[in-house]
């Protein structure tokens, strides 16, 4: 099973290798077998992007609105068109279930050019009346922008990260994960079919020392990064020595707050789908759940039932419903957890072990109750499928211990007191909240974190804010008043 891509790089409108740089060796997650060799880019290369994204960007910045969403929606057509294709590349590149890449992944990708082609021509300045001389504001493009993925939603974070840049008449160079690198250039293909002038989206592939060299170029104005929390800080640090503007999409922590009212079904599903969906490889997941002791136990008994049913197996399969971990490093860390929680003394309702022999690094759908809020459990991110549930009495209680964590980037509520949601949600600190659902990111609504979770946000209109800045223009309409 293969998927090599042309050559490594993107850049200028053209794939571009250069065998100098490191091997990376892409792994299919089923099976641990290599199905594409990519080599790092050199020095060279992140100079021929960076010099093509800021040579590029000067005219793309000066066309209509329109113009400029014209492409991105074309670009939305073609992923739309190729959708097929561009799941099976996806579940090869991360080993996710063929069922999920078909309607989460791209689609996702594809939604958000679509949107951001709609907003583009909207967005405008203002006039402001000074009583005769007036100021009116321009928002203009912030140049060349930097884009360092994660490896969990590959394809989807660099379509959410190039749609509202490309939109606002800015450059990207883009650096997907090591582990996950074929999407983005699939994406780079589509944009120059879509119209894309070259240039304007570029796609180099590396290890943290090519990101390190991307975010610190003084022709980089601003940084956005989907990862970890240690490496958000690290990227943060030094895109602040040059002033640059940065969107950090990090890790969580996240609660999911169930009381005894909720629908028993709804519940139960949310919280598999804050815990199992993509083998728990989401950084939104709800990983504390938090259930009120009133429903604990028939909330314990059909978690249970409904997650032994779930299918595990050949992602390529469309009847799969989990597929594996993306790498055997992960598999390690999640099994790592696995065994120090029972160490601790949380108790295995069901799972705990691998899954299917044959080579992929799977995980079965795992819970542990009985947790505690002091257990590693509980404090940190595991990422796989393994939920951690804690007991709660009260609403005051269950609040102070959501929001006791260094962690802030979502939050879920389940009740019917439709005041009790609102109330409770007013008060957890999170960035993205949901009622009465879990893990739904419309292209439409903002999305990202507080605290070590993260700065400004993805998607919606305020993801506009992060790719834009406002000129402000005194227009004086007056005789120049001077004392001298």
């Amino acid at each position: 099973m293969k998927a090599q891509p042309k050559a490594s790089h993107f850049i200028g409108g053209e794939y571009v290798e250069d065998t100098a740089g490191a091997v990376i060796e892409v792994l299919y997650p089923a099976t641990g077998e290599v199905i594409a060799r990519l080599h790092e880019a050199t020095p060279a290369l992140i100079e021929r992007a960076l010099a093509a994204g800021a040579q590029a960007q000067k005219a793309w910045g000066a066309l209509r609105p329109v113009e400029r969403a014209r492409v991105l929606s074309r670009a939305a057509a073609i992923i739309r068109e190729q959708g097929e294709e561009l799941a099976r590349l996806e579940t090869l590149d991360t080993g996710k279930p063929i069922q999920e890449t078909r309607v989460a992944d791209w689609p996702s990708g594809a939604d958000a050019l679509e949107y951001f082609a709609g907003l583009a021509p909207t967005v405008t300045g203002e006039t402001i009346p000074l009583g005769g001389d007036m100021v009116y504001t321009l928002r203009e493009p912030l140049g060349l922008c930097v884009g360092i993925g994660a490896w969990n939603y590959p394809s989807q974070i660099a379509c959410w990260k190039s749609a509202p840049a490309l939109a606002m008449g800015n450059a990207m160079v883009f650096k997907p994960s090591e582990t996950t690198p074929l999407g983005a250039l699939r994406l780079a293909e589509i944009f120059i079919e879509a119209g894309l002038p070259p240039g304007l989206f570029n796609v180099v592939q590396g290890r943290g020392a090519v990101g390190a060299a991307l975010i610190s170029d003084p022709r980089v104005a601003k940084v956005s990064l989907t990862g970890s929390v240690p490496t958000g800080q690290k990227v943060y640090a030094k895109a602040a020595e040059g002033l640059r503007h940065v969107t950090m999409e990090l890790g969580g922590k996240s609660p999911l707050i169930i009381f005894d009212d909720a629908s028993l079904e709804d519940a139960v599903g949310a919280a598999m789908l804050a815990n199992f969906y993509s083998a728990g490889q989401v950084c939104s997941n709800g990983t504390r759940v938090f259930v009120q002791k009133g429903i604990r136990e028939r909330f314990l008994a059909r978690l249970s039932e409904r997650a032994q049913a779930i299918r595990l197996g050949d992602p390529m399969d469309e009847a799969t419903q989990m597929g594996p971990l993306v790498s055997a490093a992960q598999l390690e860390k999640v099994m790592g957890y696995v065994t120090r929680a029972t160490a601790e003394g949380a108790l295995l309702v069901t799972g705990g072990g691998r899954g299917p022999a044959n080579g992929g690094w799977f995980v079965e759908p795992t819970v542990f109750a009985d947790v505690t809020d002091g257990m590693e459990l509980a404090r940190e991110e595991v990422f796989g499928p393994v939920m951690a549930v804690l007991d709660f009495d009260s609403e005051d209680e269950v609040i102070a211990r959501a929001n006791a964590t260094d962690f802030g980037l979502a939050a879920g509520v389940f009740t019917r007191d439709i005041a009790r949601a609102h109330r409770v949600i007013g008060q957890l600190e999170a960035g993205t909240c949901w009622i009465n659902a879990y893990n739904l990111t419309p292209v439409e609504a903002p999305f990202g974190g507080v605290k070590l979770s993260g700065v400004g946000r993805e998607n919606g209109h305020a993801a506009i804010g992060h790719y834009s800045q406002i000129k402000s223009v005194y227009l004086g309409l007056n005789p120049v008043d001077a004392p001298y």
